[in-house]
């Protein structure tokens, strides 16, 4: 039996993650979490196989997560399913750590079957992530786009404001004081050569991060 520790801070969805899970008989559901500190409690409370864990949430994303847990040289496989495409954060999550990414919007059945392969220990891997795996071989940095070379907090910040929030909600959201908000935003108008949020989010826009 896999046991799984659901983690994502929208109620309805893991409900929904819930529901799909529980039609596999070889499948546990043990805790749910809807952040980074009701996650730890679970962790002490229940020893799980998988992690399913959401890329944007309150507090440390789960990036932040992903990269805690190797840290701590923590066993747990991470199956990372996020809303967000592929191309936006599926190699910065398996270079953080995760043994697979799936994304929200796709077949029931597809997370059922990634949980039984990272159980196993094996990489779940998408036709479009394998694609973009292919692409990144070899690929140096001159040819990498702007956004590439940002860290995960600095490319967290970028799409909270492309996707209108203001610093103070994006601090709020983020556990961070506005100071260090404000850190971020000039290291992303910096790294990109941007001069205000306009910029940023027409930028964001044009690279797909956020929708029109």
């Amino acid at each position: 039996m896999t046991r799984v520790i659901i983690c994502d801070d929208h109620a309805l969805i893991r409900r929904g993650i819930r529901d799909t899970l529980a039609d596999a008989t070889d499948i546990d559901v043990v805790g749910e979490a809807g952040d980074y500190g009701e996650l730890r409690t679970l962790m002490r409370q229940h020893s799980c196989d998988v992690l399913v864990l959401d890329i944007n949430m309150p507090g440390r994303s789960g990036l932040d997560v992903l990269h805690v847990l190797k840290d701590e040289g923590n066993p747990v496989k991470v199956l990372v399913v996020s809303m967000y495409p592929e191309d936006q954060y599926a190699l910065r999550a398996l270079k953080a750590g995760a043994h697979g990414y799936v994304n929200k919007g796709g077949d029931p059945a597809v997370l059922v079957q990634a949980v039984r392969t990272v159980s196993q220990g094996r990489k779940y891997i998408t036709p479009e992530i394998a694609q973009l795996l292919a692409e990144n071989i070899g690929k140096d940095q001159e040819t990498e786009a702007p956004h590439e070379k940002l860290s995960d907090r600095e490319l967290q910040t970028l799409v909270m404001i492309a996707s209108g929030k203001r610093l103070s909600d994006i601090a709020t959201e983020l556990t961070l004081s506005p100071k260090t908000v404000s850190v971020y935003r000039a290291r992303v108008l910096e790294k990109l050569a941007l001069a205000n949020n306009s910029e940023l989010t027409v930028y964001a826009i044009r690279n797909g991060l956020v929708g029109e």
